[in-house]
């Protein structure tokens, strides 16, 4: 049977304007962008959408928004974090509602859980919602969730159909490639995308740096499942890194605004002001930027 989640999602960020209101045109236009680039697939308040900025009420304006341009030509996947199983729960429900393919199950933040409170938690969302589950892990900035855990989660509940692993670590979708062929093994982690080709252990991607550079993660991504000749797949990867490297000088995911910025698709809000340092480190990465475009593959 055909796994319900494979080949390359972009991880969309969440443009809002200068109130902080989400902006619709912005994030449509970006979505439009994408088509236009061949992606197909777009995964929605995770961490680059600043999931815990975002209010329930906001969130089914984002559903809408998505649902609504995607119609037709695409899939999405619905980030439902929260700090407890009810929002979680009530998102859920709210992204079934609007056609989510999936939803995107982070650890719930901020304090942190044992590997059974863990499973507490993703067990208690999973009966209690319709849609199918990937299990999101991100021990950056919420508890880690344990290969075995992931394991059993997977094994035990029969909505939960694999996961989107944001570690780096391929120890997690290596373990579901020998002990439970059916599962989605989705990785999260731009940087782990060439390794999980090469070890065979990933059937697709949700990326950060697609949602601004989706020329290069597709080459990437079609190298290493069909081992194009003559495309050389680590020289790709090393284009891959120099912009992980300028993305890293930023809080998760301020770079990929910046950049978003200098491709047009939308203006760069914060959060919050932006120190002295920042803004000069801003500078230097568009500066680096506007050299780079051609290494980046940037096609206009």
């Amino acid at each position: 049977m055909a796994k319900l989640v494979t080949g390359v999602y972009a991880a969309v960020l969440t443009p809002r304007d200068a109130e902080g209101k989400i902006d619709a045109g912005q994030l449509r236009g970006w979505i439009e962008f994408l088509l236009g680039k061949g992606i197909n697939g777009f995964a929605i308040n995770g961490a680059t959408g600043e999931f815990p900025l975002v209010t329930e009420a906001e969130f089914s304006e984002l559903m809408e928004i998505v649902a609504g341009t995607v119609a037709g030509r695409g899939s999405f996947l619905a980030g439902v974090g929260a700090a407890g199983s009810s929002d979680a729960i009530r998102r859920g429900k709210i992204a079934y509602e609007a056609g989510a393919r999936a939803l995107l199950l982070p650890m719930p933040y901020f304090f942190p859980y044992s590997q059974g409170d863990l499973t507490a938690f993703c067990r208690e969302v999973a009966e209690n919602v319709e849609t199918p589950i990937l299990l999101y892990n991100l021990p950056q900035f919420t508890s880690g969730l344990q290969p075995e855990a992931s394991l059993a989660l997977i094994e035990r509940c029969s909505n939960i159909i694999g996961i989107k692993d944001s570690s780096g670590s391929l120890d997690t979708v290596s373990l579901l490639s020998k002990r439970a062929s059916n599962a989605c093994r989705i990785i999260g982690n731009d940087g782990a995308l060439a390794p999980a080709l090469k070890s065979k252990v990933a059937d697709g991607v949700v990326s950060g740096v697609s949602c601004v550079l989706p020329e290069l993660i597709t080459a990437i991504f079609s190298s290493g499942v069909e081992e194009t000749p003559g495309v050389d797949l680590e020289a790709l990867n090393d284009r891959l890194h120099m912009f992980i490297q300028q993305l890293d000088r930023m809080p998760t995911p301020w770079g990929l605004k910046i950049f978003g910025e200098a491709r047009g698709l939308a203006q760069a809000t914060f959060p919050f002001a932006l120190s002295d340092e920042r803004k000069q480190q801003m500078q230097e990465m568009l500066a680096w930027f506007a050299e780079n475009r051609a290494a980046m593959m940037v096609q206009e």
